[in-house]
């Protein structure tokens, strides 16, 4: 009888121990969820930045469009280099 209660009492510590793996696991995967959907966000942001720097034909010369993409452009190298660095990563060096 007492064997039994100490392999109920082994068997509960793993299934908690399980729960709480799946549950950390779950968690990690939800902030994971979080910062590609923020990536998404700014990308979408990004896209609707340089369509709105390239406007309708007729609205700007082609210049001046240009100019709205490179600086746009310009912008999205900066968050992309931020986001290397911040992932340990130096977008400087030579590859």
């Amino acid at each position: 009888m007492a064997g039994d209660t100490k392999t109920h009492d082994e068997r509960l510590r793993d299934l908690e121990a399980s729960a709480f793996r799946t549950g950390r696991t779950l968690a990690e995967h939800g902030e994971q969820l979080g910062e590609i959907r923020e990536q998404q966000t700014t990308a979408f942001g990004n896209i609707d930045s340089l369509a709105n720097a390239i406007g309708a034909p007729g609205d700007r010369t082609i210049a001046q469009r240009l100019d709205g993409i490179e600086e746009q452009l310009g912008g999205m190298q900066r968050v992309l280099f931020a986001l290397a660095r911040a992932q340990g990563i130096d977008p400087d060096a030579p590859a």
